[in-house]
């Protein structure tokens, strides 16, 4: 039986600081609002940054694509998904930013963190079983 996605979503409203010369939020400012989403998907398993630091471990990430599909302008509110999609020997997440009343989308992304031991600065090519413990029992909740 397929694992159920885990995801967590945040909300945000496009301020004029947001904004660029052309009345759009500016490209710079997505890695924000996929943090806000990120930050939430964290929280939910229970292995945020906070928790990160305190195994001894640190996520840095090293991948990030950004599809923008249509412009975000001010003052709309944004939903952000973020979904976890591989736990073992990464953290992948894939993003969605839509425009809350109408569904819309107007941005995919993907981020890609890896484990890295904080003492030594050695790269691990797979997660803690901690980490992976606390995904697996999400999905194990009925």
């Amino acid at each position: 039986m397929a694992e159920m996605p885990l995801f967590a979503e945040a909300r945000t409203v496009v301020q004029f600081y947001d904004l660029d010369p052309m009345n759009i939020v500016w490209h710079g400012n997505y890695p924000r609002f996929l943090e806000l989403a990120r930050g939430a998907l964290l929280d939910m398993i229970g292995y945020n940054y906070p928790e990160m630091a305190a195994s001894g471990f640190i996520w840095p990430i090293v991948d990030m694509q950004i599809k923008y599909v249509k412009p975000a302008r001010l003052a709309q509110m944004l939903t952000i998904r973020a979904e976890l999609l591989e736990y073992e020997n990464r953290i992948k997440i894939g993003y969605r930013i839509r425009e809350e009343a109408s569904g819309e989308l107007l941005t995919k992304a993907q981020t890609i963190q890896l484990c890295v031991d904080a003492g030594s600065g050695e790269l691990r090519l797979d997660c803690p079983p901690d980490f992976i413990a606390k995904v697996k029992a999400l999905h194990d909740k009925p």
